[in-house]
């Protein structure tokens, strides 16, 4: 596994099982016990019993993981945290604590194929759970609950978050469960609250009923069990129950037995009715992670389940996964983190402070899955240097933020991929999005697009608009992409394409006034060359069931503009009907850039703000009526002409375009 040549660090396990609450203020030191400290026993007396103390690996054995290779040591020592990962300098400042909760296994190194990005964001502390470990299920989670409650102590600004798979998971609900006040974060991969639905369940009397003497390996007891003859049914369950164990578990077939066997299934029989009987009082925010190929548990349904019985919970199901999902190669937590919004260093998420730009395999992932919009349409871009030439690609887009980008929306928006990819791979510079919050939250379940859909948009840096986010990104000096026609602008009528619906005020000016922003005004054309808009909201709006579908997702959607008249007041969600066309071509044109430094006593005028307003929009009409009339010189406007092209001269070559 990745992290064989880890450094471990170890936490003493006997504070967890002494005192479940609050330890009195003069108890807690104000630093964390150095790592360095060793154990010398594993019997002997802490001096501040609800602390989590940290100790170093004795001499013996310099990591945990060489414990796998001498059973006695892996039988004989109790339940306890180590640290895996030592993150050092590159740790993120004010990283929150992640305590991993393991499986059924108990090794605590689920994680390990992510420790080392993990590492860079989270203080991470496992729970490793001997074979021979017998503490009851209660018991366990108030040791866990303990650790929370001394790390909550010592940093309550900071979330916690609780990381469990399987067994781990249901440790990680009913903590949240019992400390609805403390900051939670939990992660659940196929939760085991599902364990009542497993066929493994009604095998625990017959395992009961073999020896308790038994004493064999794990190979001994598959071939017991198919000798028997129930290997239609029995073997191929315990066989996928005891593969689960082994993965989390190195080591397994020297210390396993029947009686651990039958504990761990006990011990999963009573987490899962311990959870579900306390599921109501989880108030946490919740990641639910299931798993479609899972053959040891219900996953998938059981992730359903639990987000509709978590008021705060998001869910993402892996459909070609299996039970061990923290295992699977395909699999990034990281990532996943990242494009859900699920990591936050403070009590509120700050979607500026804590985003953390794509890694360069990222935004190769995140552009692939939007590929096909770049190769079908063939973007060209065309920028505007300071002294008003206009040049093809994007050199004359200011390099140094703050920078804000206005410019108009296109159909559904069709124009975004392509737009942040190419400024990022070009230019290396991560733009922005100011985007409707519907691609962040709903306000309540129905029938929206699943938030999924918009894991992309988060991961490449977008934003929900409010002018909070706004100030924010431009102090932090970043490229911003505007649309101040939003919904309405993006989800136009028949007849309207690049027709401009902005608000009569400006929104936005004073503001990037006041940071010496760039604005750069664009705009892009080519929507009406991919097809022809024939059932637009006007359209829908005549038939009373498709009304009164309008209305219920419209609901579901945070209400913006909602004290503005006119066209861009609070726009209806709905999804136009287009009727597709031969591919055509889109065009981008990024204007001079209108710089506001020194202009701040200035536009702190609302008509000289208003002004600049007008000015910018008139701006992105011109790109729009250059773009149009260009266009038409364009010898490779059809996808046929720039087929032909490619196969004469490499499908890699850059297609050409109209002359400047």
């Amino acid at each position: 596994m990745a992290a064989t040549g880890a450094n471990l660090s170890f936490h003493s396990p006997f504070i967890h099982r002494i005192s479940t609450t609050n330890p009195p203020p003069q108890s807690i030191p104000t630093t964390r016990p150095p790592l360095s400290a060793s154990l010398t026993s594993h019997s002997q007396t802490l001096n501040i019993p609800t602390t989590p103390v940290s100790v170093s690996v004795s001499t013996t054995s310099t990591n945990l993981r060489a414990d796998f290779h001498h059973p006695d040591r892996l039988t004989s020592s109790p339940a306890r945290w180590f640290t895996p990962v030592d993150a050092g300098s590159s740790r993120l400042h004010n990283s929150p604590l992640l305590l991993y909760l393991p499986g059924i296994g108990g090794s605590g190194f689920g994680l390990s194929l992510h420790h080392r990005r993990l590492g860079e964001m989270f203080d991470i502390w496992c729970l490793h759970i001997p074979a021979s470990d017998r503490t009851p299920f209660p018991e366990l989670v108030k040791m866990v609950e303990s650790t929370v409650k001394s790390e909550n102590y010592r940093s309550p600004e900071r979330p916690i978050y609780l990381v469990g798979q399987s067994f781990g998971a249901c440790l990680a609900l009913a903590v949240a469960a019992r400390n609805p006040q403390i900051d939670l974060i939990l992660v659940l991969a196929n939760s085991a609250t599902s364990f009542d639905g497993s066929q493994l369940r009604p095998l625990i009397p017959m395992l009961e009923a073999m020896s308790k003497e038994l004493d064999a390996g794990l190979g001994y007891i598959l071939n017991m069990v198919k000798g028997i003859g129930m290997d239609s049914t029995v073997a191929p369950e315990i066989s996928k129950f005891l593969t689960a164990m082994s993965s989390d578990l190195p080591g397994l077939s020297e210390v396993f037995s029947v009686e651990t066997l039958v504990w761990k299934l006990r011990l999963l029989d009573s987490a899962c009715s311990y959870t579900n009987s306390r599921l109501h009082a989880v108030k946490a925010q919740t990641l639910i992670l299931s798993s479609g190929k899972d053959q040891l548990l219900p996953s998938k349904q059981e992730g359903e389940r639990l987000h509709r019985l978590i008021p705060k919970s998001d869910i993402r199901t892996f459909d070609d996964s299996g039970h061990q999902l923290f295992m699977d190669q395909d699999f990034d937590l990281v990532t996943i983190l990242k494009g859900t919004s699920f990591y936050r260093r403070k009590r509120k998420l700050d979607y500026v402070s804590d985003y953390l730009p794509p890694t360069d395999y990222e935004f190769r992932k995140a552009r692939e899955s939007h590929r096909f919009v770049e190769v079908a349409f063939a973007p060209v871009m065309l920028s505007t240097l300071e002294n008003g030439e206009i040049v093809k690609g994007l050199s004359g887009i200011p390099s140094e933020g703050p920078v804000i980008f206005v410019g108009y929306h296109m159909m559904l928006g069709l124009e975004l991929a392509p737009l942040i990819a190419r400024i990022y791979a070009d230019r290396g510079i991560l733009v922005r999005g100011i985007a409707h919050p519907l691609m962040f939250n709903k306000l309540k379940q129905g029938r929206m697009p699943d938030n999924s859909n918009y894991d992309t948009h988060r991961l490449m840096g977008a934003v929900p608009v409010s002018a909070t986010n706004l100030f924010k990104l431009l102090k932090s000096k970043s490229h911003i992409l505007l649309y101040p026609g939003g919904m309405r602008e993006a989800l136009h009528r028949k007849g309207e394409e690049y027709k401009l619906f902005w608000p009569e005020q400006s929104e936005f000016v004073r503001m990037a006034a006041r940071f010496g922003a760039k604005i750069v005004p664009f705009g892009v054309v080519g929507e009406d060359d991919i097809g022809e808009l024939v059932f637009d909201y006007d359209d829908q709006m005549k038939i009373p069931y498709l009304r009164r579908f309008i209305q219920e997702i419209t609901e579901e959607a945070t209400q913006l503009r909602s004290d503005t008249e006119g066209e861009v007041a609070n726009q209806d969600v709905h999804l136009p009907v287009m009727s597709p066309k031969l591919p055509g071509r889109f065009y981008y044109l990024f204007g001079k850039p209108i710089d506001t430094q020194g202009r701040q006593e200035e536009l702190r005028n609302r008509e000289k703000a208003h002004e600049l307003y007008l000015e910018v929009k008139s701006e992105v009409e011109s790109c729009l009526s250059y773009l149009k009339d260009k266009r038409e010189n364009d010898p490779y406007r059809s996808i046929l002409s720039r087929l032909a092209y490619q196969l004469r001269h490499g499908l890699e070559t850059e297609i050409p375009t109209f002359e400047l």
